[in-house]
């Protein structure tokens, strides 16, 4: 089993030469410069490795860049190889990341937030206390029968 700074060395490798691949040794239409690689991680054995992804476009455009990544991960593992230089090439694996997702999500939730909290400062633009300024009896101040409370 490897360490997990060659491991690590390894991923950073892969992501490297798989986007500089991506950018400019691809020939596929469909992986223009739309995709971009996030991340790269290596099993402890190193011999698989998940590349994640993401696509700026719509569901159409994501689909066809998964396939064009399906149709070019031999080449794609060739380089690694070639670039990496260990005993076994590990094996790639293309998943989509989920980060725009979770960011659209969380921008969903924060303007359902904004507008809740705009609703009730609307609502309690007018609005007044329900009972005195101070509703609690100081033991200094007088009753209505003259008689000092204690």
């Amino acid at each position: 089993m490897a360490d997990n700074a060659r491991a690590k060395r390894l991923a950073d490798l892969i992501r490297e030469v798989v986007a500089q691949k991506l950018q400019r040794g691809i020939k596929d239409p469909r992986l223009g410069s739309h995709v971009t690689i996030t991340d790269t991680r290596v099993t402890g054995d190193l011999r698989e490795a998940t590349v994640f992804y993401t696509v700026y476009g719509d569901d159409e455009e994501r689909a066809s860049a998964a396939a064009g990544l399906e149709s070019a991960k031999g080449i794609l593992r060739s380089e690694v190889g070639r670039a990496a230089g260990v005993k076994f090439t590990p094996t790639l694996t293309f998943v989509p990341d989920a980060l725009p997702e979770n960011a659209r999500t969380i921008e969903d939730l924060l303007d359902r937030a904004r507008a809740s909290d705009a609703q009730v400062r609307q609502a309690s633009s007018g609005a007044a206390y329900a009972g005195d300024a101070d509703p609690y009896r100081k033991p200094d101040e007088d009753d209505e029968d003259g008689a000092t409370a204690e």
